[in-house]
């Protein structure tokens, strides 16, 4: 379980996100994980690839040298998440647990707080 004020990803995840960076040919320095308002819940979580660092993220680091680059805004909702990956027949994909959502949709993909 994540720890308050950190955001953990699990060595699945890393992997997943290692495999999607080099069959897409990305030269990420890792990636930017954040929270936008939309989705059935109010707020739906964002997953892209980041090549830099902004003035003020909050950079968490990962398996296998995997890092997580929060802004600001999106860190107030996303602390003590941990982000992970399900695969296999009924897998969803890449999961957040999220202890600061109040409701989540059926998806997953998005969360009221």
């Amino acid at each position: 379980m994540a720890q308050a004020g950190l955001i953990e990803i699990t060595e699945e995840a890393a992997v997943q996100l290692q495999k999607l960076m080099a069959a897409e040919n990305v030269e990420a320095s890792g990636v930017r994980v954040g929270v936008r308002g939309g989705g059935c819940s109010g707020l739906s979580y964002t997953l892209d690839f980041e090549t830099e660092e902004q003035e003020k993220d909050r950079i968490f680091e990962g398996p296998n040298g995997i890092k997580l680059f929060v802004d600001v805004k999106s860190f107030l909702f996303l602390a003590g998440t941990r982000l992970d990956y399900s695969g296999g027949l009924n897998g969803k994909g890449f999961e957040f647990n999220n202890p600061n959502a109040t409701a989540t949709c059926g998806c997953g993909s998005s969360f009221a707080a």
